[in-house]
């Protein structure tokens, strides 16, 4: 597939996800939307922020939370979350997602496959712990296909000396001894949702 069929293919995913999310959140009650989601000190509400902060912060405004951490991302993400959960209602919420469901947002120029993986991963930190259906083992797939070790190391994942390989979609991460899981499995752990499986034959210390 061409360059840019793949790209746009890509694009096709992204926007069936966010059109996915906002059907799924459609449906939420006020304990759901208060819920822990599988992000450490999120509820879902705070998550739901975060996936929108595409569309509520301005770039410049994104590196001013950035430089008032100390440079450190993760912390201003974290306060624009809980901030915005803060002011924005569940039904505003709901709303933004709605509005930026065909956005061409991507965390870089042309990082089309960014954009899917910011919208799975969060979607899994919604779904999973509501038990809401996941997406499918292909859109899992492509959302972390080509990953490497520096990609996994972000989330804190060490994959030294095992490869997983999806049982229900073309995805192999990894390289060494195999283990076959469901491709939702594999996205959860890559991305430090899940621990890691240990190697056969290795025992805890």
């Amino acid at each position: 597939m061409a360059d840019t069929e793949y790209t746009e293919e890509l694009y096709r995913q992204t926007v069936a996800e966010r059109q996915r999310h906002a059907d799924l959140l459609r449906d939420l009650d006020p304990a759901d939307w208060s819920a822990a989601s599988l992000c450490d000190r999120w509820r879902i509400r705070e998550v739901v922020a975060h996936i929108n902060a595409t569309a509520t912060q301005t770039y410049e405004q994104f590196l001013a939370a950035v430089e008032q951490a100390d440079g450190d991302i993760n912390l201003a993400c974290d306060r624009t979350a809980r901030s915005d959960a803060e002011r924005f209602s569940d039904a505003e919420l709901l709303a933004t997602q709605q509005l930026r469901v065909a956005s061409r947002w991507t965390p870089g120029p042309g990082n089309q496959q960014g954009a899917l993986a910011h919208e799975v991963i969060h979607g899994l930190d919604i779904t999973v712990p509501l038990g809401l259906p996941a997406p499918e083992p292909q859109v899992l797939a492509a959302a972390v296909a080509g990953g490497d070790p520096a990609s996994y190391a972000f989330f804190g994942v060490d994959l030294t000396g095992l490869q997983l390989v999806a049982e229900d979609a073309d995805l192999t991460v990894g390289t060494g001894q195999t283990v076959r899981l469901p491709a939702r499995d594999i996205v959860l752990i890559v991305t430090g949702r899940r621990p890691v499986p240990q190697l056969q034959g290795t025992m805890a210390g």
